[in-house]
């Protein structure tokens, strides 16, 4: 039973939303590292509090390459045993090269990791963007669309997509691994990434992903 008109955006919203977005994302590349930034950094950080500390490495560990991976592959998996295989790899497609986007933002930019305070987890790659918030913002509403587009579960799928890549990237700074506009902007890019593919992902997958691959 669905509920109407998907509320995915489009047209007119669509271009609307996709500049916010590109605009935010842009922001945080220019002005962060700045006053601001520091001073959220600050106020976020869990290193004065052993329990937020772990409640911060749990979240962390939830948006984890691997964790994230591996729950596209398995979603990938039941769509496929379903009967609906292109969406399965439609899936797949979105989120993976969503992921790799975010990690050659990184590469490109190379902005350092915070130093104010001890991290408390450790860490490899540069900071900007966030991949954990980035590519928690990616599987999630990808897998929440994907599975709900068109429904009565659609809202509140990505309700629930939303808050827990929000929980997952405001872990980062809870650690001292990343400042707020790393996070910020591994959001907006991962907002920004779904509302492109994600409607080219629908039509090429059939209506709501029922096409037999």
């Amino acid at each position: 039973m669905t509920s109407g008109k998907p509320i995915w955006p489009t047209s007119v919203r669509l271009i609307a939303q996709v500049v916010i977005l590109a605009a935010i994302w842009l922001a945080m590349l220019v002005l962060g590292r700045g006053t601001l930034d520091r001073q959220l950094y600050e106020a976020l950080y869990a290193g004065g509090s052993p329990a937020l500390v772990q409640v911060a490495r749990g979240l962390s560990l939830l948006g984890q390459p691997p964790v994230l991976i591996t729950a596209g592959f398995v979603c990938a998996l039941w769509l496929w045993w379903t009967g609906r295989a292109r969406l399965a790899l439609v899936l797949l497609v979105v989120t993976l090269i969503g992921r790799g986007l975010s990690e050659l933002q990184k590469y490109e930019f190379a902005r350092l990791r915070p130093d104010l305070e001890p991290q408390l987890v450790v860490v490899k790659t540069s900071s900007f963007p966030s991949g954990h918030a980035a590519s928690s913002m990616i599987f999630g509403l990808t897998m929440a669309l994907a599975f709900t587009a068109g429904t009565k579960w659609e809202r509140p799928a990505i309700a629930f997509a939303i808050l827990l890549s929000l929980l997952i990237g405001t872990s980062r700074v809870m650690l001292g691994v990343h400042w707020p506009s790393d996070v910020i902007g591994g959001w907006t890019f991962g907002l920004l990434w779904v509302l492109l593919s994600f409607p080219l992902a629908l039509r090429v997958a059939g209506p709501r992903g029922s096409a037999r691959g």
